[in-house]
């Protein structure tokens, strides 16, 4: 078992154990002041894990309602945020008492922006049961939902009471899935870590699952607990994002997000070694790496496409969008990008 802290505006620790998710009632009593908590998760983990999780908190003497989304990005809309409000008010959630979310990012995202503003903030707990979630959505407090215009548009810095992360979960993910957690640990690699990069490259799908979910959420509550809301270094996590969620929208959330974050860090490299900020191996490892597990690397859709697309992302501010840039494999660098300037450096890593 490993705990890993987090000392964020709200501190906490996230668990990384195998078997954790059979204890999670050991480790939420503390969290749950009433003994009741509403459950939320999607169609697909519930048949794996709900009832079991029900069954572990009512024996421990946590009441339970549980509310149950489609899988799918297209569930994290407003439709369901509000049908999951209602839902809490109708069951009588307080204050005292606790939101669980059981899922991958989809799941978790919602949920806790349900739970950051529902009462005006009641806490949660996050039970990832994604790699991806693992790695990245579930630590750092970030949560939100997705709009017509762009993903994660409106939504909410709302800190967790604590993370069970249990990698026995990761058996039940089909191999697209757990494929596509995979960008974000090859993203983790390039901003931070040579060495967990060459780990990668060395092992493919068969590398260390515990020693990799630990490095890389270490290296996340890092950087959370140096820019908790996203003003400065924290903006290193958006590599490949950018573009990547242009990609989503454009695909109207059919790609999943670990295929298009794979797709957005190729093109971001190649587009930085075309402009001279990068050696043109980079964009090449990253790219190879990319593809050895399984991931896409180009895009049918044009440069203009997914300019329009961007000028509606979040990490715009006024006539500027910070980019993030692959300097070497270990080191990314925050790049500033007038607006006018984007579609011609966007097209260099498309050609």
């Amino acid at each position: 078992m490993k705990k890993i802290h987090v000392a964020a505006s709200r501190p906490y620790d996230v668990v990384l154990e195998a078997g954790c998710l059979e204890k999670a009632a050991d480790y939420i009593a503390p969290y749950s002041e009433n003994r009741y908590a509403a459950i939320v998760t999607d169609d697909t983990v519930d048949a794996l894990y709900g009832t079991a999780l029900t069954a572990h908190l009512t024996e421990a003497g946590i009441r339970t309602v549980k509310f149950v989304l489609p899988h799918g990005e297209s569930s994290k809309n407003a439709e369901n945020y509000v049908a999951l409000l209602e839902f809490l008010a109708e069951n009588h959630l307080t204050r005292s008492d606790l939101i669980i979310a059981l899922g991958g990012g989809v799941v978790g995202d919602l949920a806790g922006f349900a739970a950051a503003t529902f009462l005006r903030g009641v806490d949660f707990v996050q039970i990832p049961t994604t790699l991806l979630a693992m790695v990245d959505s579930s630590v750092g407090g970030k949560t939100a939902i997705d709009l017509r215009a762009g993903k994660n548009l409106a939504g909410a810095f709302y800190q967790p009471k604590t993370v069970l992360c249990d990698p026995l979960v990761l058996k039940t993910l089909p191999d697209a899935t757990f494929a596509d957690g995979c960008a974000e640990v090859i993203k983790y690699g390039v901003l931070g870590s040579a060495s967990l990069f060459a780990h990668l490259k060395e092992n493919g799908l068969l590398f260390d699952r515990v020693q990799v979910i630990a490095e890389c959420i270490e290296m996340k509550s890092r950087i959370v607990n140096e820019d908790e809301f996203d003003t400065g270094l924290r903006q290193l996590l958006n590599f490949g994002h950018t573009f990547g969620h242009a990609i989503e929208k454009n695909s109207h959330f059919a790609l999943s997000h670990g295929s298009a974050v794979a797709i957005g860090m190729v093109i971001m490299a190649k587009s930085a070694a075309e402009a001279g900020l990068c050696d043109g191996a980079v964009a090449a490892e990253i790219e190879q790496v990319c593809t050895a597990f399984g991931l896409p690397t180009k895009t049918e859709y044009a440069p203009q496409t997914l300019y329009d697309a961007m000028l509606s992302d979040k990490k715009r501010k006024g006539n500027t969008v910070t980019l993030v840039v692959p300097e070497t494999i270990g080191k990314c660098v925050l790049y500033p990008l007038p607006v006018p300037d984007l579609l011609p450096f966007l097209k260099k890593g498309m050609e």
